[in-house]
């Protein structure tokens, strides 16, 4: 959890988000300026402790971190436990430190941490759900959460092999997984007895997922994926033999237990699709609500935003429909009538697939190619577009960007559903590819990764609200850099990607307070935006999973919005969109509250 929760506090110096990268350094070296830089180290080595499987994703997992390499994290509830303890740990450690004495970014950086680990603690004292998904949720074992669903992906994509070093750490982590796959069914059978259970619907897609991954050991991605790269290696036979038996004698059988402790309880799961029907799912709503949008918007407040912002969007789409000659029906109808022209898809082939990938290949070179326009500074990260792997993509969002590690050594990746090509009309692409990749979640990433005078630790944490709605901004970026002058359609699907957001907010609240059931809040979406039932369902399945992280983007891209209109209005000419896009992004992630200072900050400095 903590490294996607950040805040600065509104009590911090706002100007020091502005330091320089020397000032930052040199405020570092005395005093308590000096121990809170070590301990905000020591904080970021504890937790690849505690985390191995960041430390590969970051490309740390080399040198006098290498054994990190062989392990997965804990997720037992011995592994929660010490995740506490370490949260408690760092309050104090931090508190033992005179705050009244530190300035700048120090004040920031302390300011940000310790809320990290005061936020963190309320979530971690309701002891409901794992450590596994993307974005907290009270789900152990859902469709987007647990080890079963993210391990096999993270051991194909992300653990390299090169020596056999590497392939032995590949076989302690299969052994590791098999532990977490049943550390995950203790951690379930917790929290059915709390009263915690998902949904009926859920269950059965958990259940398919668990199904599709428990085959023969010859037919196991897991252990295909050693035996393949360690041969490519030169490595032998001997590596695929190994995992093969690792997966019969243990990875096997734990799943076996999972899928009986899910069968068991699926009989007296209910189909209602809300967090409000067990003791804690309206506490952990609002304290997922608060740190996924880093607002205090009230549920109520969010539901009525997005009602409010899916009509003003309607009335675009209305207009740029009717020129297409579409001006019969209600927007949703009208969008819905562009997915029935077959000209407009690739085929649902792997041949299809690959086109598809390559097409967005070319648009992502493209728009790189435009940013200068727009950005003063643009990482250097590789970024490649993938397919979501066959075996988890029922229970996939449609797309979704992983960050490319430190050290550059793999691209990043953005990583599309491509289980149906008929939910991917070719005019519905590029706003997703520009939200995941350029200049959406990989620019913003990649750009606080590279800023200097940033702390390791604050390099890579991550803010929903302001990382989600930098994406949905990114969507408008591309729009004003032309990247739809010669798409009229692509224009649509832009906007048609916003009145979805819209709807997010509205759908969310519906379901986890307002008691809507699955099907209402399928409906309602369909008739929003017209897309496709299949995608349609994912999604509000997903906001099932991960209860209140999807009403971030919206209120996220409503603030980027606001503030950049503020800094038009306060310098006039003077206002330079490349000096405003480094306010924002040059500090890292940050409550959407603390761009509003960063923001203030460029205005002053430019006022002089």
């Amino acid at each position: 959890m903590l490294d996607r929760r950040l805040f600065l506090s509104a009590g911090a110096s706002a100007a020091a988000l502005a330091l320089a990268p020397g000032a930052r350094a040199a405020a570092a070296k005395s005093g308590e300026a000096a121990k809170l830089n070590l301990l905000l180290d020591a904080f970021f080595e504890e937790g690849l402790v505690r985390q191995p499987e960041n430390a590969t994703e970051l490309g740390l997992d080399k040198g006098a971190r290498a054994g990190l390499k062989a392990r997965l994290e804990d997720v037992s509830t011995a592994g929660m436990a010490a995740e506490k303890a370490a949260t408690e740990s760092q309050i104090a450690r931090l508190k033992a430190i005179d705050r009244t004495k530190l300035t700048g970014m120090d004040a920031v950086n302390y300011d940000t941490v310790l809320y990290v680990a005061e936020t963190t603690k309320p979530l971690l004292d309701l002891d409901i759900g794992g450590r596994d998904g993307f974005s907290p949720s009270c789900y152990v074992l859902s469709p987007i959460t647990g080890a079963y669903q993210r391990v096999p992906t993270f051991l194909d994509a992300k653990h390299s092999i090169e020596t056999a070093v590497d392939a032995e750490a590949y076989l302690s982590r299969l052994d590791a997984f098999a532990g977490d796959l049943d550390a995950n069914t203790d951690r379930f059978r917790h929290d059915v007895a709390k009263g915690v259970v998902p949904p009926d619907f859920l269950l059965d897609i958990t259940l398919g997922q668990l199904s599709a991954l428990r085959v023969n050991a010859d037919k196991s991605d897991l252990v295909g994926s050693l035996d393949r790269r360690a041969k490519a290696k030169g490595l032998g036979e001997a590596y695929g033999t190994r995992a093969a038996a690792l997966y019969d004698q243990k990875i096997g059988p734990a799943l076996d237990r999972q899928i009986a402790a899910l069968q068991k309880t699926r009989g007296g799961a209910v189909h209602d699709a809300g967090v409000w029907r067990f003791p804690d799912g309206p506490a952990f709503y609002a304290a997922n609500l608060r740190y996924t949008t880093t607002t205090n918007m009230t549920p109520q407040e969010v539901h009525q935003m997005g009602l409010d912002q899916a009509k003003e969007i309607g009335a675009r789409l209305d207009v740029l429909l009717k020129k297409q000659g579409l001006s019969q029906g209600t927007v949703g109808e009208r969008i819905k009538a562009l997915y029935k022209d077959p000209s407009l898809y690739y085929p649902n082939t792997d041949a299809g697939r690959a086109q598809l990938l390559a097409d967005l290949s070319t648009k992502l070179a493209a728009v790189k190619a435009r940013l200068p326009k727009m950005f003063a500074h643009i990482p250097n990260n590789q970024i490649e577009p993938r397919r979501v792997p066959p075996a988890i993509e029922d229970g996939s969002p449609l797309a979704y960007s992983e960050s490319a590690p430190l050290d550059r050594s793999r691209p990043g990746y953005i990583y599309f559903n491509l289980k149906d090509t008929a939910e991917w009309p070719k005019w519905n692409l590029p706003s997703t590819l520009y939200h995941e990749g350029l200049p959406g979640h990989q620019l913003q990433g990649g750009i606080a990764q590279e800023s200097q005078g940033l702390p390791m630790l604050r390099k890579n944490m991550y803010f929903s609200g302001y990382g989600e709605g930098w994406a949905l901004y990114a969507e408008q970026l591309a729009y004003e850099l032309g990247m739809y002058d010669d798409d009229p359609l692509g224009e649509i699907g832009w906007l048609k990607a916003q009145i979805f957001r819209a709807g997010r907010c509205v759908v969310d609240t519906g379901m986890h307070v307002m008691r809507w059931s699955r099907e209402q809040a399928i409906d309602y979406l369909m008739g929003l935006d017209g897309d496709a039932l299949g995608s349609t369902t994912r999604e509000v399945q997903r906001y099932c999973a991960i209860p209140a992280q999807a009403c971030s983007y919206k209120i996220g891209h409503t603030y980027w919005n606001a503030q950049r209109d503020r800094a038009k209005a306060a310098l006039g000419k003077r206002f330079d969109i490349r000096a405003f896009h480094d306010a924002g992004l040059l500090s890292g992630a940050m409550p959407l509250e603390v761009l509003g200072h960063a923001v203030g900050d460029y205005i002053a400095g430019v006022k002089g």
